[in-house]
């Protein structure tokens, strides 16, 4: 059961204030505090106040959120989790790239798919063969985002993989994987190469 505790509305990243001065320096400064305050609500006992921080931060794109966040990997709630992995991927600091992949193994579909989607978006080639694995999960959430990771990403090393998800019975999956495939022959076409591995 959640913990009802309200958070009170940060300014957002897109927000103005009446008061606010209209100088650089006032208005980073601003921004600065409102980070520093979501990354303290990562450790608040409320459940609600850590993950709306979580997905708070992934807006804020800052990278002195990237450690909290993956810190945030662990917390106990699978809420947090998988939103933290989702920021994670928005923010797209590479020092996320290997506990994303940790978290691909975790026993929590939605930790899975966070952390898929996450290194979809870091778009890091490390993640390629620990991805593919994910083709085959039980769950085709986890299959889904595992395909449009490895288009994302267009390495040609997860062909192979994809043309076989490309028949998987969810149409959801088939249907990713043949996006990605497309993305990835689309890419593989720009670069002018044909290697397995050899996109960038």
């Amino acid at each position: 059961m959640r913990m009802e505790n309200p958070v009170t509305p940060l300014p957002g990243p897109d927000e103005k204030q009446d008061s606010l001065p209209e100088e650089g320096e006032a208005i980073e400064e601003v921004r600065k505090k409102r980070v520093s305050a979501y990354i303290r609500l990562l450790t608040s006992e409320s459940l609600d106040a850590r993950w709306k921080a979580a997905e708070a931060l992934g807006d804020e794109r800052d990278a002195t959120a990237v450690e909290p966040l993956i810190s945030a990997l662990h917390d106990p709630y699978v809420d947090v989790q998988w939103i933290a992995a989702k920021s994670l991927g928005q923010i797209g600091d590479s020092r996320a790239v290997e506990p994303l992949i940790a978290a691909l193994t975790s026993e929590d579909k939605w930790l899975r798919i966070g952390a898929a989607w996450g290194l979809g978006k870091l778009r890091d080639r490390r993640a390629v063969e620990p991805l593919i694995p994910l083709l085959k999960d039980k769950k085709k959430m986890v299959r889904k985002n595992a395909a449009w990771a490895l288009g994302a990403i267009g390495d040609a090393r997860a062909v192979t993989a994809l043309i076989e998800s490309s028949n998987d019975p969810e149409s959801d999956v088939s249907t990713a994987a043949r996006e990605a495939l497309d993305a990835i022959n689309k890419k593989r076409a720009k670069t002018g190469s044909d290697a397995p591995g050899a996109t960038q």
